[in-house]
């Protein structure tokens, strides 16, 4: 089996040199298929072998290593009686014979559908090939007799299969059934299963035991005439089963030139990964088609490695998992520079599709409102307290402590929040800070803090109280203490709950003043949102006028603010001194990091290289529906550079931060770093595991 292979050790020796190889996809554990839709005439192998040799050909040239193709496409799905007539049986074994000779100096996995004869009875199969090989002959199990379907007329199951070993087109020995799985020895995680058509419409398709056995791609050779609606449900099938499965789900299905007698054909081609659809051909099209995309497999394997039932499931399935066959063979990878056709979503934390989009803030602004809500309930406290900067973070901490007054039926003078201004505060981020408590109806307060904290920096001797500008990081942490002191001293006073504002981007990073500080709160509406959703989440709030056209016009400021810790004063006028992005690198980045190593635990190459995919062409996307954003690109330094920044601070710096976080509402499922929820690690690890693999990424484009 594949899986006895190191994927590591494989990887490693992979990506010795860097240069070209690097930008190679299938260096960083994907593979690209192609799903292809070739034109056919019914009972018309001859004409339908050279089809599908075209899209063969098609796939080949866009470097795919597998390449699946319609149910019984070699024949034509819609011959009813005439699967019964010797010629076209003759006929279709001499162009699978043909297939072999024209694709024996092809490295790609073809998988054809045909109509068989083994032994006695006659098969719906799939025949897999390599390089003028068949690997082996899948049989369809499940045969459709409702409705406008009878393939019992002509087909028997593969349960009905008295040998599982069979010769064609003068190969002998060629394992055949419904237990194959074909494993690609040197490409670790790359095992492929092959079900036709209706086993996947059963309650336990054939592919859930297969991807027990270790199947990570599932190949459905359709034919699925169309009739209305019938789009959505092979959508909720083939999401639905590579989700439960794990796995990528690849479907094909007959288009172009199957009978029209009592049926129609859409030629519907999806691929999934993991419940995600990355690939989808045009429907109703006249044009053959070759949908091509990559799968992930190092997610596939991860995401196994992480879920403790899918091990369960096997454990409890045992019998049905020793069943299946594993035939192996290599691939020669295709080699020089590739980059993912698929799209990497340059902001995994935020939709891309506008009306999911919409659903995902709403779902994290009701999460967050949900949890303070309750936090407040079970305490008995009606009020909470809150700093309120002008930024992004404690703007968003504050529309969710109003909407929960809302919801509690309490009024929003409960909320007692406060701008604290120190040595660096801008007239921007105060004067927003003020329009916003004002707009918002809450029990507004001032405070400034300098003279404690010049107080503070007596006490303690700092050149600062002497008239020395000394800005280091006392100074800074001096301010951030002195606003939370204050905020527990007030909550104390008032019968109130801290409101915390640090976000999810900040904790990983450790960019977050530890203990008496921003770190610190009775309760932390933010801490499992990440900055780029932050800002998604306030234009929504602001978009569909929650609080009111007042609030709605102030967050339209705030959200063109720069994001700044305004700890240090400025020079130029009333711009910050302090970019948080010039120190930590851009968040955009950060945020992308953060998804792919808490989430997924990729490689630090491979998340570079997706980061590459994703941000190398400015004109590849921007924040979606963000016309003042401005729109970025990097290259493979920068992100490197950043790369470095996040590894060093996340895995050798801040777990110690994390590791007494107060409570907080998680949101997302790759959003939480609590040590009582997704994540625990040790506070005195080292990064050297991560940093040593930086020496894989190229400095250059």
């Amino acid at each position: 089996m594949a899986d006895d292979l190191s994927w590591v050790g494989i990887w490693m020796g992979k990506m010795q040199g860097q240069g070209e190889e690097f930008f190679n996809l299938y260096n960083h554990s994907f593979i690209r298929v192609a799903v292809c839709i070739p034109e056919v005439r019914v009972a018309d192998p001859d004409f339908n072998t050279e089809k599908t040799l075209e899209l063969i050909h098609r796939a080949a040239e866009g470097k795919a290593i597998l390449a699946i193709f319609p149910e019984l496409g070699l024949s034509g799905y819609s011959d009813e009686d005439l699967f019964q007539q010797d010629a076209l049986l003759f006929s279709v074994e001499k162009a699978i014979g043909e297939l072999l000779d024209a694709t024996r100096d092809i490295n790609m996995i073809i998988v054809v559908g045909a109509p068989l004869r083994i032994g006695h009875g006659l098969y719906n199969c799939a025949v897999v090939m390599h390089r003028g090989k068949i690997l082996g002959i899948p049989v369809k199990t499940y045969l459709p007799n409702y409705r406008e379907f009878y393939e019992r007329r002509q087909f028997r199951s593969s349960s009905e299969l008295v040998v599982d070993r069979m010769v064609l087109c003068g190969q002998g020995d060629i394992p055949v059934g419904s237990n194959l799985i074909f494993d690609v020895r040197n490409i670790p995680g790359f095992s492929l299963f092959v079900e036709i058509c209706e086993d996947v419409w059963v309650p336990i398709p054939p592919s859930s035991y297969a991807c027990l056995a270790g199947a990570t791609v599932i190949a459905n050779l359709s034919a699925s005439n169309i009739t209305v609606g019938k789009d959505e449900y092979r959508h909720s099938l083939a999401s639905n089963q590579s989700a439960r499965c794990v796995a990528a789900y690849l479907y094909a299905a007959a288009g172009p030139g199957e009978s029209t007698t009592d049926l129609a054909w859409d030629g519907h081609a999806i691929i999934y990964e993991n419940g995600n659809l990355i690939g989808e051909s045009r429907r109703f099209s006249f044009e053959p088609q070759v949908v091509i995309s990559e799968i992930d497999l190092g997610r596939l394997v991860q995401d196994r490695m992480r879920l403790t039932s899918f091990a369960s499931s096997i454990e409890a399935h045992k019998d049905d998992v020793k069943a299946f066959r594993h035939v192996e063979l290599d691939i020669d990878v295709p080699k020089g520079k590739m980059l993912l056709n698929r799209d990497v979503s340059r902001f995994p934390y935020v939709p891309t599709d506008p009306m999911l989009r919409d659903k995902r803030c709403y779902e994290v602004y009701n999460i967050q409102v949900q949890g303070l809500a309750k936090r407040l309930q079970s305490t008995g406290i009606k009020n909470v307290v809150i700093g309120v900067s002008g930024g992004l973070d404690s703007t968003h901490a504050l529309i969710v402590c109003a909407r929960t007054m809302d919801v509690l039926g309490y009024p929003r003078s409960n909320i007692k929040a406060f701008t604290m201004p120190g040595f660096a505060t801008s007239q921007k981020t105060y004067k927003n800070a003020l329009r916003l408590m004002e707009v918002l109806g809450v029990d507004a307060g001032e405070i400034d803090i300098r003279p404690s904290c010049l107080q503070m920096m007596k006490d303690i001797g700092h050149p600062f109280a002497e008239g020395r500008e000394v800005y280091d990081t006392t100074f800074e942490n001096i301010q951030a203490g002195e606003r939370t002191s204050h905020l527990f001293r007030i909550a104390n006073m008032r019968d109130g709950l801290v409101v915390g504002t640090s976000d999810l981007s900040e904790l990983a990073l450790g960019w977050c003043t530890y203990g008496v500080g921003d770190h610190m709160s009775h309760y932390s509406v933010n801490a499992s949102v990440p900055k780029t959703l932050i800002l998604y989440v306030i234009r929504w709030v602001m978009e569909k006028n929650i609080l009111g056209g007042q609030t709605s016009d102030c967050l339209k400021d705030i959200v063109d603010t720069e994001i700044s810790p305004e700890l240090i004063p400025g020079t130029e006028g009333d711009q910050p001194s302090q970019k948080t992005e010039d120190f930590i690198g851009p968040y955009e980045l950060q945020d992308f990091n953060n998804y792919y190593f808490t989430r997924l635990g990729y490689m630090p190459s491979k998340i570079a290289f997706m980061a590459y995919c994703a941000w190398r062409d400015r004109a590849r996307g921007t924040w979606p529906d963000v016309p003042e954003a401005k729109q970025h690109s990097y290259t493979i330094s920068e992100i490197k550079k950043w790369l470095a920044v996040y590894i060093h601070r996340f895995f050798g710096l801040s777990q110690f931060k994390r590791s007494c976080i107060p409570n907080a509402p998680k949101v997302g499922s790759g959003g939480s770093l609590s040590p009582r929820g997704d994540y625990r690690a040790p506070s005195d690890s080292v990064d050297n595991a991560w940093m040593s693999d930086l020496d894989n990424i190229p400095d250059e484009d």
